[in-house]
Formats: C-alpha cells, sequence, structure tokens
C-alpha cells in the first residue's frame, strides 16, 4: 500500500500504478541509508564439535563411535540447556523488513541552516518532514537543501546567507509518497527508481511516520542479510 501526503493531508492510498499521476518529485542523486544494520553473531558450538548423541565433548567423556551411553545422554541433555535458540532466518519481504524505525524527522518551519545540522548531527542525508500532529507532508533531501543552480556567485554573501535562511517548506520535496511496513519489496523498489528518491517514508495510513526505508537499507540486506525474496 502507498500513499501521498501533502500540506492538506493525504492525496492518494492505493497501489503504486497511479502514483505518477498524483505527484512529480525532483530526482535527486545522494541516496545514502540512514542506519548501519548490524551483523548477526556466530553460533555459539561447532557442529563438528558434537558427539553422535548431540552435545559437546565434556571431560572424561570419550566417544565411541556407536550408540550413546546413558552418560552421554544426561551430557547432551545438560548441554542443551544452556543453548540458545537460534530462530530460522525468515525470507526478506515486506518494506518492514529493511526499514529503519522511529525516523528521524523535522519540521516544516525549521531553518535550512539548522535543519543541515541536525541531519549532520543524526548521521543521515534525508528526514521525513511532519506537521504539528505529527503527519508526515513532506520529504527533506539534502542535495535539494544546497542545489547547484541556486548557489550565489562568488562574494554573494547576502544571497547565501539568504538561502541558509530559508524554510524547510520552502526546500522539502511535496508532496511525497509514502510506504505503508507491509508493502511488498519489489513494489517499493519500483517506485523508487521510478521517482529518482533516495527513500521512502514508512507511514500509517493517518501518514504519522513509523519508519523510513532507503535504497542503501534495501541494498545492504542484499549484500549482508539474505536471504532476500523480491519475488514473493
Amino acid at each position: 500500500m502507498f500513499f501521498v501526503f501533502g500540506p492538506s493531508g493525504q492525496m492518494y492510498r492505493g497501489g503504486p500504478e497511479n502514483l505518477a499521476r498524483i505527484t512529480s518529485v525532483r530526482r535527486v542523486n545522494r541516496p545514502q541509508a540512514l542506519r548501519t544494520r548490524g551483523t548477526d553473531e556466530a553460533p555459539p558450538f561447532a557442529l563438528d564439535a558434537l558427539l553422535p548423541g548431540g552435545a559437546p565433548a565434556a571431560p572424561g567423556v570419550h566417544s565411541t563411535g556407536g550408540a550413546p551411553t546413558r552418560t552421554q545422554e544426561a551430557v547432551a541433555a545438560y548441554a542443551q540447556t544452556g543453548q540458545p535458540v537460534v530462530a530460522a532466518r525468515q525470507p526478506l519481504s515486506r518494506v518492514r523488513d529493511v526499514m529503519t524505525p522511529h525516523p528521524f524527522t523535522v519540521r516544516p518551519e525549521t531553518i535550512v541552516n539548522h535543519a543541515w545540522q541536525q541531519l549532520a548531527e543524526h548521521q543521515v542525508s534525508q528526514a521525513p518532514v511532519v506537521d504539528a500532529l505529527g503527519r508526515v507532508v513532506g520529504l527533506l533531501v539534502r542535495a535539494d537543501m544546497a542545489p547547484l543552480d541556486l548557489l550565489p556567485e562568488p562574494g554573494h554573501i547576502q544571497a547565501a546567507i539568504a538561502l541558509a535562511r530559508r524554510p524547510v517548506s520552502a526546500v522539502m520535496v511535496s508532496p511525497v509518497p509514502a510506504v505503508a511496513p507491509d508493502t511488498d519489496l519489489r513494489r517499493l523498489t519500483a517506485v523508487l527508481l521510478e521517482t529518482g528518491l533516495p527513500g521512502l517514508p514508512v507511514t500509517d495510513e493517518t501518514g504519522v511516520p513509523v519508519g523510513f526505508v532507503s535504497r542503501t537499507d534495501i541494498l545492504r540486506a542484499v549484500a549482508s542479510d539474505p536471504p532476500l525474496d523480491l519475488w514473493s
């Protein structure tokens, strides 16, 4: 499920097919991830260290290669009580599987210079813009905050100051597409390619952000968190 939100509220709810008819967005060139996904820890026991009965060898206990003895069975039962249960890894197929939860957001009245500093402090390159009720009204992209065609000529200090004092509402992408957490990743990737956006806010149906998903989040999932199922 996709949405389109702007200052006036929700403008669209439905599939990705009609997004282009509702809004056109500016293309940006610097997609970056909002977070660094952690790597899984190695399992605590190696398979080749297990006895035929399934337990690691204990001091004074030797494997005979035959059926496990009662002592070996007791050791196996004791060892299993200390082993963590590792959940089977499920294919990543939905937006919620790769999104960044609880994303950093900015307000539309924030001055561009202050917003730039906030993005730098949070080490992000884009952020949803939300109104006083916490609903998405736009998307702030760092590449749009100082586009080359708006930079003043050398020596025009006052013009540069004026650009930095603009509100976020003057440079944000709005209206902006948003996506529901249970949306298929394949549909999301198609929208990112079509719009050129570095990522989309992940919201509920009222427009309140619950996450953010970027192109790099998807690439990182492909590289480090398989299995990734884009065709389910």
